[in-house]
């Protein structure tokens, strides 16, 4: 099935090119099929910045379809192994240009940050500036918040917002970046800061989907509480006796199996609570 689309996407591009198409071709679906198939690839060739020969594609395409390849079917997966292998080269070159570029944006615009007027540096390097105080409890690291948040790049463009979505965000204190599980233990319930957050403390060199690499990021987070932690269940009251069976190691010992009566199970587990515990002092 792939190298029936492979060859697909191939006589796609090869119509594509060969002919003028129009609109009316696109009508039938066998034509429709093709153009779309070559179209796709020569976007992703695009997109990968691949500069290839489109005359020794046609002429491998032809002389493949009419069994006189130049290339054995190991030469043509080698090839198409050493095309990927070019294709990533150039994408982690490309994406180490943007980390260089953004870690020293970033640098650049901390520094000058700094120096405003409310804005306190922590330790980590992190900086924020309080919008608003707050005057509930503070978060531990333990625990699960709800929050309020948007999240922008240096240059103001936004890249998530739970105001846009109408809903806060709950998660736990250290489910998060750096940046943010520390701010969170410095804030009190209400309040509402600006965080100014180094890629180190984000998503750092990988970046990730929607973020850059070595982006540094700012976020507004409006503290609005803390999520109570579930209390545990009641165990269920005992019903029956319980047969107490020994190890292998007890039962060579002499030890005995032991029916213990329902209306004696918590004494009997509050006995063996009460038991030194064993240490490896002689």
């Amino acid at each position: 099935m792939k190298f029936i689309i492979n060859m697909l996407i191939m006589i796609g591009l090869a119509t594509m090119i060969a002919n003028a198409a129009s609109k009316d071709d696109l009508k039938d679906q066998k034509k429709r099929f093709g153009y779309g198939l070559g179209a796709n690839y020569a976007r992703n060739l695009k997109q990968n910045n691949l500069d290839v020969d489109l005359d020794m594609f046609l002429q491998g395409m032809k002389d493949y379809l009419s069994g006189e390849s130049l290339m054995s079917d190991q030469e043509i997966q080698s090839t198409t192994k050493e095309v990927g292998d070019v294709v990533r080269a150039q994408r982690n070159a490309e994406q180490e240009k943007v980390a260089q570029k953004n870690a020293a944006e970033g640098e650049s615009f901390l520094e000058a940050n700094k120096t405003k007027e409310g804005v306190k540096t922590l330790g980590s390097g992190m900086q924020y500036k309080v919008v608003h105080a707050g005057d509930g409890p503070i978060p531990t690291a333990s625990d699960k918040v709800r929050v309020h948040y948007k999240g922008t790049f240096i240059d103001g463009k936004e890249f998530d917002s739970s105001y846009k979505r109408n809903k806060p965000a709950t998660f736990n204190v250290t489910g998060v970046i750096k940046g943010w599980t520390e701010a969170l233990q410095l804030m009190k319930v209400g309040s509402k800061w600006q965080l100014f957050i180094p890629s180190d403390l984000a998503y750092g060199n990988g970046g990730n989907r929607s973020i850059p690499p070595n982006s540094t990021l700012l976020f507004e987070v409006e503290l609005l509480g803390i999520e109570e932690t579930p209390k545990p269940k009641k165990a269920a009251p005992i019903t029956s006796d319980i047969i107490k069976v020994p190890s292998a190691e007890e039962l060579k010992n002499g030890a005995k199996i032991e029916v213990i009566k329902k209306d004696k199970v918590d004494e009997y587990i509050k006995k063996n609570n009460d038991s030194p515990t064993p240490t490896s002092e002689k």
